[in-house]
């Protein structure tokens, strides 16, 4: 029997935030096939868009938000923040970017991956998203992000509330000496996130990104574990290649806040 049901999962920090809606999606719920079964949010090779934009119709439905008014990035493992003040629709991106700022009701922002770190973030007034793969975070988009959302509102960084969602875990991302590098030279101390014990280290950015977050003077941070390479309830690219699908970290504001 096919599950039609939109599963999320949620920070309970974000989600004690009034007037506002957010999740991350599983792949629960969809209408897609294969390998991009069933909740697919991004289109992909054997998708057809049309299915691509009944998923997100169905997301939409779940946070009672408008289909016209969600806003998808096209994503490209920068560091560009986006201020976005209405949605273009699931197919069509309001702009390139990895992280975006909206202090407008009744917008979906929406941050696609299948490995990397989504992040959700609420601020009084204000709400953002961003797309922390190793790369974007090498670039410091987190800090980005929270000092866009706190000039966009004019709140301070210990007033914002995140929500690091599920991404691929430290066992499962082996990566070369160039990530490390890269990491370390943005400013982050090298202790506690890689291990050296195989023949490749092995990185744990979600442990990087909360901390960089700290850094930024975020106090209050959800962090859900869960790995996207071993929990089959995700898209993993690592896992699946260039077939894999894609879910979402989305957030946004209902009424006036």
């Amino acid at each position: 029997m096919v599950n039609d049901t939109v599963t999320c999962l949620n920070g309970a920090r974000m989600a004690a935030v009034p007037g506002v809606v957010h999740g991350f999606t599983t792949r629960e719920g969809g209408v897609s096939l294969g390998g991009c079964s069933s909740l697919n949010l991004a289109v992909r090779a054997g998708d057809p868009p049309e299915c691509v934009q009944e998923n997100w119709r169905r997301v939409a439905l779940r946070f009672g938000v408008e289909p016209a008014q969600i806003a998808v990035l096209s994503q490209v493992h920068g560091n560009r923040v986006l201020r976005v003040f209405e949605g273009r629709g699931a197919l069509q991106p309001v702009g390139e970017a990895d992280a975006a700022v909206c202090t407008v009701s009744g917008v979906l922002l929406a941050v696609r991956v299948a490995d990397c770190v989504p992040v959700l973030f609420a601020a009084p007034g204000g709400i953002a998203v961003a797309h922390a793969g190793w790369r974007g975070v090498a670039l410091q988009v987190v800090q980005r992000t929270v000092e866009a959302l706190c000039m966009a509102t004019g709140a301070r960084p210990d007033a914002v509330v995140a929500s690091i969602g599920p991404h691929i875990s430290q066992p499962a991302f082996e990566v070369g000496e160039e990530v490390v590098e890269a990491l370390v030279a943005s400013g982050v101390a090298p202790e506690g996130w890689i291990d050296r014990t195989g023949v490749r280290p092995h990185v744990d950015l979600g442990f990087v990104v909360r901390e960089q977050l700290r850094g930024a003077g975020v106090i209050s941070i959800d962090h859900l574990e869960s790995c996207t390479y071993f929990d089959q309830r995700f898209f993993s690219h690592r896992r699946d290649g260039d077939a894999s699908g894609r879910f979402a970290g989305v957030i946004a504001m209902k009424g006036s806040r």
